[in-house]
C-alpha cells in the first residue's frame, strides 16, 4: 500500500468531527462493510435469477441465462463511493458523482439501493429480499434496466457507455456551482480516449470563485477489454509529471490489501478536500487541483484466477448453467463478501450498513441536481429589439450577437457560451462587451477579452466546448455553443447520445426536462468558398434528424429577423437537441419582425410577396431552405419572369425541417392537407436545400406529389472558388433552378430549347469571368431581391 502526493506533502490528520463518522478503526470497518455490500449486490445483478440471499447453494435455475454487464471496473467505483460517502457525513460536502466507466452501473445501483434511493423511486425494487430479487433480475435483462449508468438510475448525469466524455461532463456541472464537488472516476481505458485527454485541461478554465471543484479520480486497474493500459504501464513519475503539467496535483493510492487502500484512501480524500477548500478560499493554485491516483487490481475481490487481469472485465465466470463446478465457484465468491453480515434475514441492509450512508439529499443518488430539479427559466429580452431593416443587407449573426450580449446580461450564473476559438469569427463578439472569454493562465500584452470570470468558452475541442455544455445542461444551466458547420461532425456521436439520454429520460417521472442543447452552425457550406473543400459539409443537419423526432429539432432561418425569433425560441425549451443553420456574411434580407414572427411559427408557407399565382393557377412551385438557397430561389423567379413572364410561380420558404414530416412521425409534422395547399398536390415542386438532397426526399417520400418534388442541394463538390460559383458547381444557382423549372412545365413546350441556351450561355459567362477576374459578375453581386405583391 502506498500513499504518495508526490511532492512529499503527508496526508491531513483528522480533525474533529462527529463520532460516529470520525476516522478510526470503527469507521474503516462499517467502510468495508459497506462496500462489501455494494460488490455483493453487484455480483448479484450480474449474475442471478432468483436466491438472492443464497439460502440455498446455487443452482443452474438461480443464475440467468445471458450473462451480461462489466464487473472489473466495479470495485473500484464502489470504494469510491463508500469513501465520498463518509467524506459527505463527516465534512458535509455536497457532491455529484460522475462516472467515466459508467459499465460498471451495478456498482452505482447497489449503492443507489443502499441509500434507499433506488426503492424510494422504484417502490417495486424495495429494502428486502423481494426489492434485492428484483434488483437482480432486471438488470442487463429483457424489460429490465441497461448495464450502463443510463437515466434510470438515480443520482447520474453520465451514462459511460461511450468513452471519453466524463471528465468533460464534470467539468461543465461544476461551472457556476460554487459549492459543489463533482467527483469524476475516470477508467484507465476511457483515459486513452482523446476528448479525455483535452478534458485534463479543466484547470486553465475553472474559476475557484464561481466554480464548484472537480475531483478527478483516476483508476488504473491496469487494462481494458483485451490490453493493458497506456497510462497504467507508465512509470510513475511521467504519469504526475503529465498531469501536473495540466495543472492538478496527483495523491497516489496503491494496494490490494482492502484495509490498507481504505485507510490510504480516507487519507488522500481528505488532502484533496482540505486543498480544494485552500484554493476556494483563496490561496494560490501553484501547486494544483488536488487528485487521487487510485491502483487497484482489476476485478479486485473477484475470483482469484481472474482478479487483476483483462479476464475480469465483463463477466468472469460464464457458462455455470451447465458446469456444477462453476456454480460452486460463483458461489464462493458471493460468500466471500460475509453476506450473513450485511443484511438481515428479511434482505435489509443489516446495522453495519443501514445507514452507513448520508440522509436526505446529500445522498449522491438523490442529489436534486443530477435530476434537473434545480434550475431556473432564462429571463430574455425582446428579440424584437434587435431586428434589422430589411432593405439593406445585414450579417444574421451579428444581429443575434447583440441579442445574445443581453441575454447574458440578464442571466448571471445560469448562461454559458461555448466555441471552438470561433465567437468573434462568428460575428457575436458583441457579448464581449459584457464579459470576457474564461482565462485561468497568465495574460499578455496584445490579448484580446481574457477574463478569470468570462462567460464565453473557448477552447479549440469541439468535444470539449460539447461536453462543457452538456454537463452545464444536465445540471439545470442553459447554453449555446456556436461552430463552424462542418466540424460539427467531431461530435457527432456525442450529439447521439446526448440525444438518447433526453429521450429516455423524458418517460422518467422524477427526472424534469433539463434545458435544450442549441447549436448555431454558421461559416456554413455556401460561403466556405474561401477555405474550400475542407471546411464544406452540410451533414450533420442530416445525423440530428436520424434521431428520435421527440427530441431532434433543425431549424434554416433565412435571414437575421427569423434567426432572431428561432434563436428566442430554442433558448426557451427544455429536453431538446436545437440545430440552428444561419451564415455570418452580409446577405440580403426578406421578413420583417412581424413576418419573421408569424413565419417561424408557421415553421414554413408560401412567399406570396414573392409570388404570382395568388389566382392558384400553378405552373411552378420554387421552395427554399436555407439562406444562400432562398437566395438563389428567389433570385431564380426573376430569371423565370424575365425568360416567361407569364409563367405562374409560387414561392415557398421552410424554415423548420421538421414540418416536412408527417404528424405521426414528427411532433411538428403537418398533415397530406396542409402539406398539399403549401406545395400542391401535383404542380412541379424544385426544392433548393442547404444541405445534401436525398435529405428532403427522405422527409417526403410519402408526401402528396412526391414524384414533382425536385431537390437541388449540395452534391460535395466544393473547392477554393467564388461564393456564386459554391452553388454553380453544385447546381443550386438561379440559373440552373430556372432551368430545371422550365423543363418540368409542359406549357412550354417547344420553347424549352431556347431557354436552356440561353441559361447556359449565362453560365458559360460566369465561368469565364471568374477565371479572369476572380470576383463573380456584377449582375451575380448587385441582385436584390424584389416584391412581386
Amino acid at each position: 500500500m502506498v500513499v504518495d502526493d508526490f511532492d512529499g506533502r503527508q496526508p491531513m490528520t483528522a480533525q474533529t468531527q462527529p463520532a460516529d463518522v470520525r476516522s478510526g478503526a470503527d469507521t474503516v470497518h462499517r467502510i468495508d462493510a459497506w462496500w462489501r455490500a455494494a460488490n455483493y449486490l453487484s455480483v448479484g445483478q450480474i449474475y442471478l435469477l432468483d436466491n438472492p440471499l443464497l439460502r440455498t447453494p446455487v443452482l443452474p435455475e438461480h443464475v440467468k441465462p445471458r450473462l451480461l454487464g462489466h464487473w472489473g471496473t466495479v470495485p473500484g467505483i464502489t470504494l469510491t463511493y463508500a469513501h465520498l460517502n463518509h467524506a459527505i457525513m463527516r465534512d458535509g460536502v455536497n457532491a455529484l458523482l460522475v462516472t467515466g466507466p459508467g459499465h460498471g452501473a451495478a456498482g452505482l445501483n447497489a449503492a443507489a439501493w443502499l441509500e434507499g434511493t433506488y426503492s424510494e423511486l422504484y417502490p417495486h425494487v424495495a429494502q428486502d429480499e423481494a426489492g434485492m430479487r428484483q434488483l437482480f433480475r432486471q438488470f442487463s435483462f429483457p424489460g429490465g434496466v441497461p448495464s450502463h449508468a443510463s437515466p434510470h438510475l438515480p443520482g447520474s448525469i453520465h451514462e459511460g457507455g461511450e468513452l471519453g466524455y466524463a471528465l468533460a461532463h464534470a467539468t461543465g456541472a461544476a461551472l457556476d456551482n460554487p459549492d459543489l464537488v463533482v467527483a469524476c472516476v475516470i477508467g484507465d481505458g476511457e483515459a486513452e480516449t482523446g476528448p479525455l485527454a483535452t478534458s485534463w485541461h479543466a484547470p486553465a478554465f475553472l474559476d475557484p470563485r464561481t466554480d464548484g471543484a472537480v475531483l478527478p479520480i483516476l483508476h488504473l486497474n491496469g487494462y481494458k477489454i483485451a490490453n493493458p493500459t497506456v497510462l497504467s504501464r507508465l512509470p510513475r513519475e511521467d504519469l504526475a509529471a503529465i498531469l501536473r503539467a495540466h495543472g492538478w496535483r496527483p495523491i497516489e493510492v496503491v494496494g490490494s490489501d482492502p484495509f490498507e487502500v481504505h485507510e490510504a484512501y480516507g487519507h488522500a480524500l481528505r488532502e484533496c478536500l482540505t486543498g480544494i477548500s485552500e484554493i476556494k478560499n483563496g490561496g494560490h493554485r501553484q501547486a494544483g487541483w488536488p487528485m487521487i491516483v487510485l491502483r487497484t487490481p482489476k476485478g479486485w475481490t473477484g475470483p482469484r484466477e481472474f482478479e487483476g487481469s483483462w479476464r475480469s472485465h465483463q463477466v468472469p465466470i460464464t457458462d455455470i448453467r451447465s458446469d456444477p463446478h462453476k456454480q460452486a465457484q460463483l458461489e464462493a465468491w458471493l460468500q466471500s463478501y460475509r453476506p450473513d453480515e450485511l443484511f438481515d434475514v428479511d434482505g435489509t441492509p443489516a446495522g453495519p450498513v443501514r445507514y452507513w450512508h448520508p440522509l436526505g439529499d446529500k445522498r449522491m443518488s438523490a442529489t436534486p441536481i443530477a435530476h434537473g430539479l434545480i434550475q431556473r427559466d432564462l429571463n430574455l429580452p425582446d428579440w424584437q429589439r434587435y431586428t434589422v431593416d430589411v432593405t439593406r443587407p445585414a450579417e444574421a449573426t451579428r444581429a443575434l450577437g447583440g441579442y445574445l450580449r443581453d441575454a447574458m446580461s440578464l442571466n448571471a450564473g445560469r448562461l454559458l457560451y461555448f466555441a471552438p476559438d470561433e465567437h468573434a469569427s462568428n460575428r457575436l463578439g458583441d457579448v464581449f462587451e459584457v464579459t470576457g472569454r474564461r482565462w485561468q493562465l497568465p495574460i499578455e500584452p496584445g490579448d484580446e477579452h481574457l477574463s478569470p470570470h468570462g462567460r464565453v468558452f473557448e477552447v479549440l475541442s469541439e468535444h470539449l466546448c460539447q461536453g462543457w455544455l452538456e454537463g452545464y445542461l444536465l445540471t439545470g444551466r442553459h447554453g449555446l455553443l456556436s461552430s463552424y458547420e462542418a466540424f460539427t461532425h467531431i461530435v457527432d456521436s456525442m450529439v447521439a447520445q446526448h440525444a438518447k439520454w433526453l429521450h429516455t429520460a423524458a418517460d422518467i417521472p422524477w427526472r424534469r426536462p433539463v434545458p435544450s442543447l442549441n447549436y448555431l452552425l454558421t461559416s456554413h457550406v455556401w460561403r466556405q468558398d474561401h477555405n474550400g473543400a475542407s471546411h464544406q459539409d452540410p451533414g450533420f443537419v442530416d445525423h440530428v434528424l436520424s434521431k428520435r423526432p421527440e427530441v431532434a429539432r433543425v431549424y434554416l432561418p433565412p435571414d437575421a429577423n427569423t434567426l432572431l425569433s428561432v434563436a428566442d425560441h430554442c433558448l426557451r425549451t427544455r429536453g431538446l437537441v436545437n440545430v440552428i443553420v444561419a451564415g455570418k456574411q452580409p446577405a440580403h434580407q426578406y421578413l420583417t419582425a412581424d413576418e419573421a414572427r408569424a413565419h417561424c411559427e408557421q415553421g414554413l408557407g408560401v412567399w406570396s410577396w414573392a409570388s404570382n399565382d395568388l389566382d392558384g393557377d400553378t405552373d411552378v412551385v420554387l421552395a427554399c431552405s436555407g439562406d444562400v438557397p432562398t437566395q438563389e430561389a428567389l433570385a431564380a423567379v426573376d430569371v423565370l419572369r424575365e425568360l416567361v413572364p407569364d409563367l405562374r410561380i409560387r414561392v415557398v420558404n421552410v424554415v423548420d425541417l421538421g414540418r416536412l414530416f408527417s404528424p405521426e412521425q414528427h411532433p411538428h409534422g403537418i398533415s397530406d392537407r396542409e402539406y398539399a395547399e403549401i406545395f400542391t398536390a401535383d404542380q412541379p415542386v424544385i426544392f433548393a436545400f442547404h444541405g445534401y438532397p436525398w435529405l428532403i426526399h427522405r422527409l417526403t417520400y410519402r408526401r402528396p406529389g412526391h414524384d414533382n418534388l425536385h431537390v437541388w442541394g449540395f452534391h460535395d463538390y466544393g473547392t477554393t472558388t467564388t461564393p456564386f460559383d459554391m452553388c454553380v458547381l453544385n447546381e443550386l444557382d438561379r440559373y440552373h433552378l430556372a432551368l430545371a423549372a422550365l423543363e418540368r412545365v409542359p406549357r412550354i413546350g417547344n420553347r424549352i430549347g431556347h431557354l436552356r441556351q440561353e441559361l447556359l450561355a449565362r453560365l458559360a459567362k460566369h465561368h469565364d469571368h471568374i477565371r479572369r477576374t476572380g470576383e463573380d459578375l456584377p449582375e451575380i453581386r448587385d441582385w436584390t431581391p424584389r416584391r412581386t405583391s
